[in-house]
């Protein structure tokens, strides 16, 4: 193969595209964030409470894609939590949305560009395990990629990462023992499981939901692992944390409503705030030392 065949075409044009993104979002604030945040469905508060915030809407950065999900701003916001500068996304975009999984993780791309090392990657998820219940915190171990494909399917560029990279440790495993370790000094319920990642945007039917339990499922969700695959590509680090806005489909005998889980998120912002303030010094510490 080429040295052109390694990183020209269409996976050339990507590399350059997530280079024009991030000098862009750069060039609007002195803050050189090493932490990104996802902040996902009714998660996103926690972005309004940065110091020294710069916003700038994803449809005036370069290549950005749009998000359409409801509970989802659609900006980024730079700022402080503490003394520690951090890149928060006020919402994602989604392979449901009609995003190529390509466009789904073209955030993570910029983010490596802007020199993030670790990123904390938030959702509201179904919960399985008859272990937890709605409005607790899960820490995500391990994933099931349930989406039917995977975003580095295609020409790989060696500028982003290795052609075969290792899954072995998808969650940085000290970022989660630090999570549960603050959500347990501050009597928050949490747990540690793993992430079965559908397309949506239907729920899932109450058959699909016990197939994934019998395979070691504890969350169902329709986001997250391709920009979990995507950040181990370019060796940065991942948390992930889910917020059980609702039971999965047939674990609770009751229909399943987006609405539900809005007001979910509303009722443990101040929880989930907390933990992201407990743990992101954790992780700036060990960044730092990289």
């Amino acid at each position: 193969m080429s040295p052109r065949a390694k990183t020209g075409g269409a996976s050339g044009e990507e590399f350059a595209r997530a280079e024009r993104a991030a000098k862009f979002i750069l060039s609007k604030t002195r803050l050189r964030p090493r932490i990104g945040l996802v902040l996902g469905s009714g998660l996103g508060a926690f972005a309004d409470e940065f110091a020294s915030t710069k916003r700038i809407p994803y449809q005036k950065i370069p290549h950005f894609p749009q998000s359409t999900a409801v509970g989802h701003a659609g900006q980024l916001v730079i700022g402080k939590v503490g003394a520690v500068p951090v890149a928060a996304m006020q919402g994602r975009v989604h392979f449901y949305e009609g995003y190529t999984l390509k466009q789904v993780i073209f955030p993570m791309r910029v983010f490596a560009r802007m020199g993030i090392r670790a990123v904390i990657l938030t959702n509201a998820a179904g919960g399985i395990s008859r272990d937890y219940k709605q409005g607790c915190l899960v820490v995500l171990r391990d994933h099931i990629n349930l989406q039917g494909s995977n975003p580095l399917i295609g020409p790989n560029d060696e500028r982003f990462g290795p052609r075969f990279h290792d899954m072995t440790q998808a969650y940085w495993k000290p970022y989660r023992e630090a999570a549960l370790e603050e959500g347990r000094r501050l009597g928050i319920e949490i747990h540690e499981g793993v992430y079965a990642a559908f397309t949506g945007p239907c729920y899932e039917t109450p058959a699909e939901i016990h197939a994934v339990r019998t395979i070691g499922a504890d969350l169902a969700g329709m986001s997250t692992v391709p920009e979990v695959i995507a950040a181990r590509h370019m060796g940065i680090k991942v948390l992930g944390i889910s917020c059980v806005t609702n039971m999965a489909a047939g674990i609770l005998d009751q229909p399943i409503h987006h609405e539900e889980v809005l007001e979910t998120g509303e009722r443990v912002k101040n929880q989930f705030v907390a933990l992201l303030r407990g743990v992101i010094p954790r992780i700036a510490a060990d960044v730092a030392s990289v």
